[in-house]
């Protein structure tokens, strides 16, 4: 069964929601309930930088997936690594999975307010300029229909609820499903 790999950060492992309730289970159910057979793999771990997403790219590509849906940037973000080197990960993870067959969906984030526009507008910037090179779907910023929802957000402002997490995966289907064989 071909392989649909959620490959990024805690946004993508579920962090905070029950087992079960992480946007890639959500996916799953959307592709399982279309009769569309594919195996959604959540290759989300919480904390991880875009550094870190280059040091697993073998365990991805491990997996020979038909699609791969990247969310990473976040944590490097929060913890104001240098914008080129985000950037750059971002690229190698993108080219790397790219050259190994799969097809990418890219899904950008963005910061809070308090980090100011000096560094979250280029920031904002990489998730598009990357998409546009490797001509790649994007979903400019992962939360975008879920940030501002009553209980769609958890209490640390950064982490979707299962409703969200719902809501993330019908957000993605439209993105997702035209990198499908049907």
């Amino acid at each position: 069964m071909p392989v649909v790999a959620c490959f990024g950060d805690s946004l993508t492992a579920g962090y905070g929601a029950a087992p079960g309730h992480s946007y890639p289970d959500y996916l799953q159910q959307a592709l399982n309930a279309r009769h569309l057979r594919y195996r959604v793999v959540n290759l989300g771990i919480s904390g991880n930088t875009t550094k870190d997403g280059v040091e697993r790219l073998k365990d991805v590509t491990g997996l020979h997936p038909a699609v791969v849906i990247v969310e990473f940037g976040g944590n490097d973000g929060l913890r104001g690594l240098p914008l080129a080197d985000t950037q750059r990960n971002l690229d190698t993870i993108v080219s790397t999975l790219q050259r190994s067959g799969a097809k990418v969906l890219l899904a950008g984030i963005t910061l809070p307010p308090n980090y100011g526009p000096d560094y979250i507008k280029p920031f904002d910037k990489i998730f598009p300029e990357l998409a546009l090179k490797y001509k790649v779907p994007l979903m400019p910023f992962l939360l975008r229909n879920v940030y501002k929802v009553p209980g769609w957000m958890q209490a640390d402002g950064i982490h979707a609820t299962a409703p969200g997490n719902r809501q993330v995966a019908q957000d993605l289907m439209p993105l997702l499903l035209p990198l499908l064989h049907k």
